[in-house]
């Protein structure tokens, strides 16, 4: 969380704002990250920062794979997922371990 916030309080000043309303990440299901960590550690690491009073919104994301023998993405929970209509397994992840800030409200 603390590299996450660094990066929204460089970007806010890069922009010239001098207060952060706002952050929204996107966080992959199969990324390893605790949402209620991140919410918990961003309370205590914003104060006395320009986002001393924002708020945090995090945005689940689905894990998604593709299945190259059916040709169509699935979402499934599990790193080693298989493909629900074919039941091979897929190798290729296509979301769900992203961190990324994807938002912010600044003033």
């Amino acid at each position: 969380m603390e590299t996450a916030l660094n990066f929204a309080l460089e970007q806010a000043q890069k922009a010239g704002a001098s207060r952060v309303h706002l952050i929204r990440l996107r966080i992959g299901a199969l990324s390893g990250v605790v949402p209620e960590a991140l919410q918990f550690a961003f309370e205590t690491l914003r104060s006395g920062t320009p986002a001393e009073a924002a708020e945090l919104v995090i945005e689940n994301v689905p894990a998604r794979f593709w299945c190259p023998a059916c040709t169509r993405e699935f979402q499934s929970g599990d790193m080693l997922a298989d493909c629900p209509d074919c039941h091979n397994p897929s190798g290729e992840l296509r979301a769900g371990r992203e961190m990324e800030l994807a938002s912010m409200e600044i003033e």
